[in-house]
């Protein structure tokens, strides 16, 4: 039987209504079952595979049977069975092993040549196939869900094959990164398959587009602080994800999971130092807690200065009276955490944004640098930088205006020092 003659076949049988006998002007009811069609992907998928043999390899050609055939067959029914057999060649049975009494073709993914440019031509395919008939979308997206769960009953080349087609349908937006769940799997997470799957998967992603926007795609579905599942909970650390997937040769990855866990921890430390200051806990056990944290975590200085200043600013109940801003500003973990010119120089910074973002504290700026000198939190040389060419633009003809007098004090200052130790000398 021709294939043209197969399509009809089936396709009059997926469209031919049962007749409903009348009787004397009266018609007469039919059971619903009766009238249910019976479920037989068996025909369907004898019809795409014999349409996929005559078409050969010509993936062009491949797309423009696809497209015809959507008219006459149902695939919005026989979705996963269509998917099937455009990965594996045939209908999969639980587990992913085809079966054997099946037909099957060679025009699929896991037949293809196993290299990027052959996976890129197979996305295509894909994407016109979804983009004609876009109620296909979900039935594809259950579908490489269901792929990704069934990888151990997959050959090694063949999941390298499935890696690298949907890191390039989730590149070229066919694919939403939600599917990425099915890698979550303990199975597959305890025998290694993920991690090795996610390798290929995001090489070829990244390949398409940039690890930024990799990094954005991933947060739209909550994904991008849970790369790490992708290994045993034994081993899921920044530094074992770091040297496994920077030693694959995706370092840009390694990075962008080492830079997501350094934020986390910045988060978690705020919040804690937030609760720990509203709690009243002495400023020698917050200090400990901050400098253990900053050991663990390698968070630099001038950046838990920072994280200090905004949780002061936030628990304080600051008075918008001038006069009182020194009595309420001094705090010891200021002074803990300035002992670097980088970290003065970003205090100040905090300060300035501060002073102009609040309007109260808008005339207040000199008065808490010239505080927090006296304090000793802040030194001459990072007041000078900062005067010079290190502030920023909030704010700035302002504050420049207010610290003009101080600054000049500052330098007269240290030019009588430099004058006394030439004289000693």
């Amino acid at each position: 039987m021709s294939i043209m003659a197969l399509i009809l076949r089936v396709s009059f049988m997926n469209n031919q209504k049962q007749q409903k006998p009348t009787l004397s002007g009266q018609r007469f009811k039919t059971r619903k079952r009766d009238e249910k069609e019976r479920f037989d992907p068996t025909q369907f998928q004898d019809c795409i595979i014999q349409g996929l043999t005559e078409t050969g390899t010509d993936l062009e050609a491949v797309a423009k049977f696809l497209d015809a055939s959507g008219a006459k067959l149902d695939y919005r029914r026989y979705a996963e069975t269509l998917f099937d057999i455009l990965v594996a060649g045939g209908m999969l049975a639980p587990g992913g092993t085809l079966a054997d009494d099946m037909m099957r073709t060679d025009v699929c993914v896991f037949a293809a040549q196993e290299d990027l440019e052959t996976m890129q031509a197979f996305a295509q395919v894909f994407n016109k196939l979804i983009r004609r008939y876009k109620y296909l979308e979900k039935g594809f997206e259950d579908e490489v869900k269901k792929l990704l769960l069934f990888l151990k009953g997959f050959s090694e080349s063949e999941r390298n094959k499935l890696a690298m087609l949907t890191g390039v349908l989730l590149a070229n937006g066919t694919l939403n990164a939600s599917i990425l769940n099915s890698l979550y799997n303990e199975n597959l997470v305890k025998e290694g398959v993920s991690a090795a799957f996610a390798v290929k998967l995001f090489k070829s992603w990244i390949n398409e587009k940039d690890i930024n926007a990799v990094a954005a795609s991933l947060r739209k579905v909550s994904m991008d602080n849970r790369l790490m599942e992708l290994f045993p909970a034994n081993k899921q650390s920044v530094e074992h994800f770091t040297k496994y997937f920077t030693e694959a040769g995706l370092k840009e990855l390694s990075e962008y999971v080492r830079n997501q866990q350094t934020i986390g921890a910045r988060k978690e430390l705020q919040k804690e130092l937030q609760e720990q200051m509203s709690r009243g806990d002495p400023f020698k056990d917050i200090i400990l807690y901050v400098k253990e944290e900053m050991k663990k975590n390698n968070i630099p200085e001038p950046v838990v200065i920072g994280i200090v200043w905004s949780s002061v600013m936030s628990t304080v109940e600051w008075n918008k009276k001038e006069e009182l801003v020194a009595e309420q500003a001094i705090n010891p973990l200021l002074a803990a955490f300035t002992t670097q010119g980088q970290s003065e120089l970003t205090l100040l910074l905090k300060i300035q944004e501060y002073c102009y973002d609040n309007i109260h504290f808008m005339k207040a700026f000199q008065k808490i640098v010239v505080l927090f000198y006296k304090a000793e939190v802040l030194s001459e040389e990072p007041i000078l930088k900062w005067y010079k060419d290190a502030h920023v633009a909030k704010g700035k003809s302002v504050f420049l205006e207010q610290m003009k007098k101080f600054v000049e004090w500052l330098k007269n200052a240290e030019e009588e020092s430099e004058s006394e130790a030439e004289e000693g000398d």
